[in-house]
């Protein structure tokens, strides 16, 4: 497992695990980054992503990017 912000880009990858209290859980969940969803890393850039899940693209910090295990 690596966290998503080092995960290759245009690779699909599925979501093993996610880290963090009950908020950020909850706030990844939102954006659709949840437990064995697949999801591509569209772009990278200092640890912040944007990824694709789904037909969504979702940005997100280089602290949430960390939390979530592919």
């Amino acid at each position: 497992m690596i966290p998503l912000a080092m995960a290759p880009e245009g690779e699909k990858q599925k979501i093993k695990k996610i880290s963090g209290n009950d908020r950020v859980r909850r706030h990844l969940q939102e954006l659709g980054l949840v437990m064995d969803a697949t999801v591509t890393v569209v772009s990278s850039e200092n640890g912040n992503v944007i990824v694709g899940v789904g037909a969504t693209r979702v940005a997100i910090g280089a602290d949430l990017a960390l939390r979530v295990m592919v």
